[in-house]
């Protein structure tokens, strides 16, 4: 996590729900979160069985140049992440995994810029696969940032946390056999070789690393 906002939602989140795989969304004080509110949102299941954003904090929608209350969050990624995108929203909601992942914006202009985005699993009414809140952050603030809209998306990396250092495989497979082949290599990818991200050891799949972490 490289983000002030990142590291300040997912420590609140992880202090607040205690012993249990996600807190509760009464839970949440406002209050306690502020210097990440900016850029804090809470998406929430719609009635085409996809999620949109039901909370969006004010710097992230001026990074969009628009407001996202009640917009579609797939609707964001390129075409060819949509499947990923939705493998790892189930490995949030209904395995309570934590997604940090990292994409590429695009605008109209082909300027681009990179952003760091929190997934976490969240109750509501007794059940996780309704809400989940996140975080969503530009590495760099690049001076047309909020005059030229982001337009399109592509993931660049990810790392999942998996609850009590548990993870469930068959997700993290479907995750990255949807992301690698979506994109054309001069060679082979290398699925699952071992290597190491900030530190930590992982899994290499093609251009992208998988870090299977537990709470702390």
């Amino acid at each position: 996590m490289q983000m002030p906002s990142t590291k300040t939602l997912y420590t609140y989140w992880n202090t607040i729900r205690g012993s249990r795989s996600a807190p509760d969304r009464r839970d949440i004080d406002p209050t306690r979160i502020r210097d990440a509110l900016a850029n804090t949102f809470i998406l929430e299941l719609d009635d085409s069985d996809a999620f949109s954003f039901r909370l969006a904090g004010s710097h992230l929608c001026t990074s969009y140049c628009r407001e996202l209350k009640n917009r579609s969050f797939s609707a964001l990624w390129h075409d060819r992440d949509h499947d990923a995108m939705e493998t790892l929203i189930r490995a949030v909601t209904e395995d309570h995994a934590v997604a940090l992942v990292t994409f590429q914006g695009s605008t109209a202009l082909q300027t681009k810029v990179t952003f760091e985005t929190i997934l976490m699993p969240l109750r509501h009414n007794g059940s996780t696969h309704t809400r989940i809140l996140g975080a969503m952050s530009a590495l760099d603030e690049p001076y047309w940032l909020g005059v030229q809209p982001i337009l399109e998306q592509r993931i660049t990396g990810l790392r999942l946390i998996w609850p009590d250092e548990v993870a469930a495989e068959d997700h993290v497979s479907d995750l990255m056999t949807n992301v690698v082949n979506d994109v054309t290599y001069a060679n082979p990818p290398s699925m699952g070789l071992p290597t190491t991200v900030y530190g930590r050891s992982a899994r290499r799949y093609a251009h992208l690393a998988v870090i299977d972490g537990g709470r702390n």
